[in-house]
């Protein structure tokens, strides 16, 4: 490991909070989903914090059982092209969803926002877990998973030839001249597929960075090749130190048998804190956090990876019960996660949901403690840092004012941005255009 290696953090924005008791906290901002200033707020919080990039999560699909903030919330990108306008360098990250939409939309909206922010974009690729949202796009039923990664890999295949479409240089725009575009320098995809037809040329040029940062969570036999195989950066939801540790050399050895150099990808997992100036003051906040959570709604939320499934039906200080094939069938790898973490620790139906809800405990307490639990992982060189997620209302404000500058006092987490860019942030190359590189290739030759 090297001295000039720095923890890299990232910021899930969530209105009103993940959870579904959050909305209740006394802190809570209970319309926070759809609240612009209140997003502006958190967005230049985590700005001034140094963070690199701020990531909207999204579904397709929502039930009486979805969670407060899944019932009602911004679109990605319209939040996202918002937050552009109120920050200047941190990262934007938006999921959209290769199952339900066309190539050329999802390459012209990332292409749209990477030019407002100055190439500060990035697409969270998703095959949409629920099956539920086959039905709201008319169609009969839900792609199956090794289907829905199929159709995955030849959308982003699609996205990112249509990001190609114009080389750096395709605009001369000489008034004298009048030669606004070099039509030499414009490329179509043609591309046929199993899936696609798409002729292009995409109507919108390359921006600073080259092209958006392509982000993935899958952690299920498919969903890691298609993330070792195309991701730059990777969400990931393994549990222990230990099993993330795992996942990320499996994702590697898989990354390296598709020909990609050591380190490609960069694995961020999910960071929940309780901090407080005192570990007595951060054991009490979570203590009351925990108070406010309804056992009947920590089992809905418990219910979700599992395609929303209604564990209310089972007695909860019995264990952890056994569930059919059709609960695992969308988010499969998340879903086995809990239940191996259920079994392996003899947990109850209760338990589990409680302990599902809450953040890790080496994460509740004083600052020192928080950054010590957050070096120790960094330092395993498992990870390239965090996504956070606010466990508790304002914990983004007290991890910017208490944590933060800990970590820089030690040195493995930066002062000042260095770069304009979410590559540059993330220390990921700008990739070549393929058609300047096929001409260069051909000239050398």
């Amino acid at each position: 490991m090297t001295a000039s290696r720095q923890i890299k953090f990232g910021f899930l924005l969530a209105g009103c909070g993940q959870g579904y008791d959050d909305w209740r906290h006394p802190d809570a901002v209970a319309d926070g989903s759809i609240n612009i200033a209140h997003y502006r707020h958190l967005a230049r919080v985590a700005e001034a914090g140094k963070f690199d990039f701020l990531f909207v999560a999204d579904s397709l699909f929502v039930t009486e059982r979805s969670s407060p903030h899944y019932l009602n919330r911004f679109e990605p990108l319209t939040i996202l092209s918002a937050l552009a306008g109120a920050t200047t360098h941190i990262g934007l990250v938006g999921t959209a969803t290769s199952s339900y939409t066309e190539p050329y939309t999802v390459a012209r909206q990332f292409a749209s926002l990477d030019h407002i922010s100055g190439g500060r974009a990035g697409w969270n690729v998703v095959t949409s877990w629920l099956s539920g949202t086959a039905a709201n796009y008319g169609k009969a039923e839900h792609l199956q998973h090794d289907e829905r990664y199929r159709r995955a890999a030849e959308h982003l295949n699609v996205v990112q030839g249509l990001w190609d479409s114009y080389e750096d240089d395709a605009f001369p725009r000489d008034r004298e001249a009048g030669v606004f575009l070099d039509p030499a320098k414009q490329h179509a995809l043609n591309h046929k597929g199993e899936f696609f037809s798409v002729r292009g040329p995409l109507n919108i040029g390359r921006s600073p960075q080259g092209r958006p940062v392509i982000f993935q969570a899958g952690a299920s036999a498919e969903g890691r090749d298609f993330a070792a195989r195309h991701a730059e950066a990777l969400f990931v939801e393994a549990g222990s130190l230990e099993a993330t540790a795992a996942y990320a050399e499996d994702i590697q050895r898989r990354a390296a048998a598709f020909g990609r150099a050591p380190g490609s990808v960069g694995l961020y997992p999910g960071l929940r804190t309780v901090v407080a100036p005192t570990r007595e003051e951060a054991q009490r906040k979570y203590r009351e956090a925990v108070g406010l959570l309804r056992i009947d709604e920590a089992l809905k939320q418990l219910g979700v990876p599992f395609d929303n499934y209604d564990f209310s039906q089972h007695p909860l200080d019995e264990p952890f019960p056994e569930l059919g094939p059709a609960a695992y069938g969308s988010s499969r790898s998340t879903a086995e996660r809990i239940t191996r973490f259920a079994r392996d620790n003899r947990l109850t139906l209760r338990e589990t949901a409680l302990r599902a809800a809450g953040p890790r405990e080496e994460f509740i307490g004083d600052p020192v403690q928080v950054a010590d639990a957050i070096q120790r992982w960094f330092d395993s060189g498992a990870i390239a840092g965090f996504n956070f997620v606010e466990a508790l209302p304002r914990q983004i404000d007290a991890f910017v004012e208490l944590v933060i500058p800990i970590l820089q006092q030690r040195g493995i987490y930066k002062r000042e941005y260095g770069a304009g860019t979410l590559r540059g942030h993330l220390g990921l190359a700008v990739p070549e255009n393929r058609y300047t590189a096929a001409r260069r290739g051909g000239a050398a030759a």
